[in-house]
């Protein structure tokens, strides 16, 4: 896939990256604890029926300075068994508003360095969920792991625990582009650790890349894919660097360093593709690839592809999002409730019995229309207007109101090869894939008055 300059130019603007609907960056402050607890009460009623559980572990031994995310820089391991302690406290204040019918789908780790948390305190929590919850048969169980922290006697205790899959953070096999963005290689190299994953059972293992880094460029970005492909992950990430440091100062160090221009950072983008695609990986949404018998590509091409904070997920795995921890955003149906980020107050809060909700956003059914238009077109690169409609009980045209749909709204995407429509639907090209951020906000009427700033869309 080679992208022309002009499209480039004419793109690369700042736009949502959509992982919610509204951005998180609409959330209010009037949304509080009280309005959390309704939400979760009426979510009991709505699809999907499935649970999702998020759980944020923040502590990092070192800050990467690349990174975006709610982070506290720690070794303590006593501060890390009072944020544990809450944690458990407040999975079990959640599930006092949960129908004891519905059952766990996912399980996700994030962070921060979630694999940083000493194993006696993961077992812990994965305990209060397994003697909590019903599970569907084979949900997901994952975890992103730092690979400079993970090794032989983790793995087993992560297995024990019902994980099966593992996200490795790898960002670069470069050791010049990690040392620049203070990032420690893995102690074990990758090809063994992987190996050694594997040899623990079926554990699905994902490869997390980042592009648009200080001293990275399409040679050496290339090589590191081309290892990367030697290693044979079930799934790979590519993501783009989100250059915000607005809100993260530290990435301001990475402009002193020097980031990619635009074209080079493209350029990455387009040769990754490449060797991945050749190799038989499937592009899945916007920055994923998966072998073509996983899954998410399977899903993908029955369209039936679904995404959250944690990522793309399959119909059997979807489910409303419950997230624990400083700063956990939870994703229900009909509203979004994140827990502020400072630790100390959310383990303070949490002890007290009482919820640490910062913020929110309670969706009405318009905006419920418009994030399922966007996630068609981000997730499955198309939307049927018939079905849609069909889905919210309203008619097509009723449907196009909401979304303020006008073909002028789509000829430019059009004219320019990145995706066909006719009055019955859009498909978009795969030349638009990596333009899907842009064609995803032109069907997004609120967009048009915001102030809110974004990353730019490459």
């Amino acid at each position: 896939m080679k992208i022309p300059k002009n499209l480039i130019d004419k793109y690369n603007v700042p736009v949502p990256r959509y992982t919610s609907y509204p951005p998180a960056n609409f959330f209010s402050t009037e949304f509080d604890n009280k309005e959390y607890i309704r939400a979760i009460e009426f979510s009991n009623n709505e699809w999907p029926e499935n649970i999702s559980i998020y759980l944020h572990i923040p502590f990092c031994p070192k800050i990467c300075y690349y990174c975006g995310c709610n982070t506290h820089l720690t070794r303590d391991k006593d501060k890390m068994r009072v944020y544990v302690e809450a944690l458990k406290k407040e999975i079990l204040m959640v599930k006092k508003y949960l129908s004891s019918n519905r059952k766990v789908a996912q399980v996700h780790w994030g962070g921060g360095t979630p694999n940083s948390l000493p194993v006696e305190m993961m077992e812990e929590i994965m305990g209060v969920l397994h003697s909590n919850f019903s599970f569907i048969t084979n949900p997901e169980i994952a975890m992103e792991c730092h690979p400079a922290m993970l090794d032989s006697a983790y793995i087993d205790a992560l297995v024990k625990s019902g994980f099966n899959r593992m996200s490795l953070g790898i960002q670069d096999f470069n050791l010049k582009v990690l040392e620049n963005v203070n990032r420690d290689p893995s102690e074990i190299p990758v090809e063994e650790l992987v190996q050694l994953i594997r040899s623990r059972g079926d554990i699905g293992v994902n490869l997390d890349f980042i592009y648009g880094l200080p001293y990275q460029d399409v040679k050496s970005f290339s090589e590191t894919i081309e290892q990367a492909v030697k290693i044979s992950p079930d799934r790979l990430v590519t993501f783009s660097y989100a250059h915000v440091p607005w809100i993260k100062k530290a990435q301001k160090i990475l402009e002193v360093r020097g980031l990619p221009e635009a074209d080079e950072k493209l350029a990455m983008f387009e040769a990754a593709y490449k060797i991945l695609t050749q190799n038989g990986y499937k592009p899945i949404g916007l920055d994923h690839y998966a072998k073509a018998d996983d899954e998410l590509n399977i899903a993908l091409e029955n369209r039936t592809l679904h995404r959250n904070f944690q990522g793309y997920c399959t119909r059997e795995t979807t489910g409303q999002v419950y997230a624990f921890g400083a700063t956990g955003i939870s994703q229900l149906e009909s509203a979004y409730a994140q827990n502020a980020k400072d630790t100390n107050k959310y383990v303070e809060q949490i002890e007290s019995g009482n919820f640490f909700i910062e913020k929110g956003y309670k969706l009405n059914k318009r905006e419920k229309i418009i994030k399922h238009v966007i996630n068609e077109i981000m997730c499955n690169y198309y939307l049927s207007w018939k079905e849609a409609a069909q889905k919210f009980e309203v008619s097509e045209d009723e449907l196009k109101n909401v979304v303020e749909l006008k073909d002028s709204n789509l000829d430019s995407f059009a004219e320019d090869g990145l995706l066909n429509f006719n009055p019955d639907e859009i498909a978009v090209t795969d030349s638009g894939r990596f333009f899907v951020r842009n064609i995803a906000a032109s069907l997004d009427p609120n967009l048009k008055n915001a102030a809110q700033k974004f990353s730019k869309s490459l």
